[in-house]
């Protein structure tokens, strides 16, 4: 089936989507929103543990053109995220088009046009829609990612990513293991401890960990001095404030944070408290696990420990790969643009990307409002 539709064309309706779609509106610049789930942002909506905050002052992660309220706190909760993405569609009147699966973006020579093929996954019909325009806003957390581990189909406990998991209250009493050292991993480990599961939290590699101060140091000084110059400023704070945490089992990366952020996607932890409990020995670090036999995990230092839950805060995989055609040039097959800050939205024959950097929110609202008027200096040139 063949659906009419404006110049622009936007998958993903989370917050890049949303932030790309308000500032094209705001501009009014046709534009239809395509997003697979029943509802925009389902990261924050429903994929979210319940006690989540932003790392970053809230100044770092308003959307576009509009500021977060005073009333709400520096650091907003999940809650108060949700509603203010929930203001924000209303206000730029953004009405995403929902469980559209994408299946295919080619670009035609002759028409000069992108095709996208949708699949509507109420009715089952496939849906063609046609633009000049094609923005890419699936963001760096689309699919849940478990890895495979050896025998892990037999574990009689029960396994799940962190995207399920919303509260440790229904683990109390029991042994959980946490794998992976993400953001994710460590709140969600410091939650189960508070609410008094026998927590246990398996490290593979090296990672940095700061304290929001630090962080918030970080983003502040990368206006004004070389990044490898803040990235030493921060190991320095790190070991000063934590000290030595080889002893926990935790190693330190030979990179700087934001470098490695910036390299390889990797973020530094934003330590919100799980640390202490390390220390206390509240929360147990294991190595990383080798396999898993019935109810025990063996772990690559050879030993091993009986499980009630295993909870994989193991990431995500981008899946554009799959569904978008023709593009050698913008994406990797990560999904992450190919070109460097600041000009890494912007690819050929009306191909864009937003959020896809690695920089956040900030990042992201800069790339909707530099797309957005590109777009519009395009289809309207006498404005």
């Amino acid at each position: 089936m063949e659906t009419q539709l404006p110049e622009v064309i936007v998958v993903g309706a989370g917050t890049s989507g949303l932030a790309a779609a308000a500032c094209l509106n705001r501009l009014s610049v046709p534009n239809i929103l395509l997003e697979r789930e029943d509802c925009f942002a389902s990261m924050w909506k429903k994929k979210s543990y319940d006690r989540l905050h932003l790392h970053l002052k809230k100044q770092f992660c308003e959307l576009p053109h509009m500021p977060f309220p005073s009333s709400f706190p520096t650091y907003v909760p999940r809650k108060q995220f949700v509603q203010y993405l929930d203001d924000y569609v209303s206000h730029f009147q953004i009405k995403p088009m929902y469980q559209r699966l994408v299946q295919s973006a080619n670009y035609d020579e002759v028409e000069k046009k992108w095709r996208v093929r949708a699949m509507n996954v109420g009715s089952g019909e496939v849906e063609e829609y046609s633009g000049k325009f094609l923005v890419v806003a699936t963001g760096e957390t689309s699919d849940a990612f478990i890895p495979e581990v050896e025998g892990l189909s037999d574990f009689t406990g029960e396994v799940i990513h962190s995207t399920e998991y919303k509260s440790g209250e229904k683990y109390r009493g029991k042994r959980v293991l946490v794998v992976g050292s993400g953001n994710s991993g460590m709140e969600i480990a410091l939650d189960l401890s508070n609410h008094s599961a026998k927590t246990s939290i398996a490290i593979r590699s090296p990672i940095h960990i700061l304290s929001t101060g630090m962080v918030n140091l970080a983003v502040a000084l990368v206006k004004y001095i070389p990044l490898y110059a803040v990235d030493a400023l921060q190991v320095m704070l790190s070991r000063l404030w934590y000290g030595d945490l080889t002893k926990y089992g935790i190693q330190r990366p030979t990179e700087g944070p934001f470098s490695m952020k910036l390299k390889y996607g990797k973020y530094p932890v934003i330590d919100v408290g799980t640390c202490s409990k390390i220390k206390s020995g509240e929360v147990q670090v294991l190595p990383a696990i080798a396999r898993v036999k019935g109810d025990e995990v063996v772990f690559a230092n050879g030993s091993s420990h009986p499980f009630d839950a295993i909870i994989f805060a193991t990431g995500f995989k981008t899946s554009t790969h799959k569904w978008l055609r023709g593009d050698d040039y913008l994406l990797g097959e990560d999904g992450i643009s190919k070109l460097s800050f600041p000009n890494n939205w912007k690819g050929k024959n009306g191909l864009y990307c937003v959020g896809l950097s690695r920089r956040g929110f900030y990042g992201a609202a800069m790339d909707a409002q530099n797309i957005a008027a590109d777009i519009n200096k395009a289809l309207f040139p006498e404005r």
